[in-house]
């Protein structure tokens, strides 16, 4: 299964423990599956992760973040992004347009998102027709075990 991890679900993925973000994460990594990421994501997690309410969460130091972000960039197929669109898609937040961008320009089959924009019905038919599903992290980690049950790959 192809994937892009909205930043809100990388951002909990750093955690310590293992929640929901980042089992979702390990999945992702894991053959077969494969996450994809774009500079976007890449910075945009940089930057949330360094919001004082994100420190509270994950608790890493400025190395903790900087590795975090470099292992999710090693561990992602880039998908460049094309240049934007005139119109926004993401009404709300028309920074999350980037976000849609990269499951649709890396031929996703999910975009896992706590955001609750990109679960906006107007996103989730602009996404549904790239046959691009949006999902939260729960639902992607039913799917992903079940596919790695089903392959044998658990």
């Amino acid at each position: 299964m192809r994937v892009v991890l909205d930043t809100n679900v990388l951002c909990r993925a750093a955690a310590p423990g293992c929640g929901p973000a980042r089992e979702a994460l390990v999945r992702c990594i894991r053959k077969p599956h494969v996450l994809l990421i774009s500079e976007f994501i890449l910075a945009e997690l940089s930057r949330a992760l360094r919001y004082p309410r994100m420190r509270g969460v994950h608790g890493l130091d400025e190395e903790g973040i900087r590795r975090h972000v470099e292992d999710v960039r090693r561990a992602g197929v880039l998908v460049s992004l094309p240049t934007r669109q005139a119109e926004a898609l993401v009404f709300p937040d028309p920074a999350d347009d980037a976000i849609v961008e990269t499951a649709v320009a890396g031929q996703a089959d999910a975009l896992c998102t706590c955001d609750r924009h990109l679960h906006h019905p107007h996103v989730i038919a602009y996404c549904r027709s790239y046959a691009v599903e949006v999902m939260g992290d729960i639902e992607l980690l039913m799917r992903l075990r079940k596919i790695e049950e089903e392959s044998g790959e658990s």
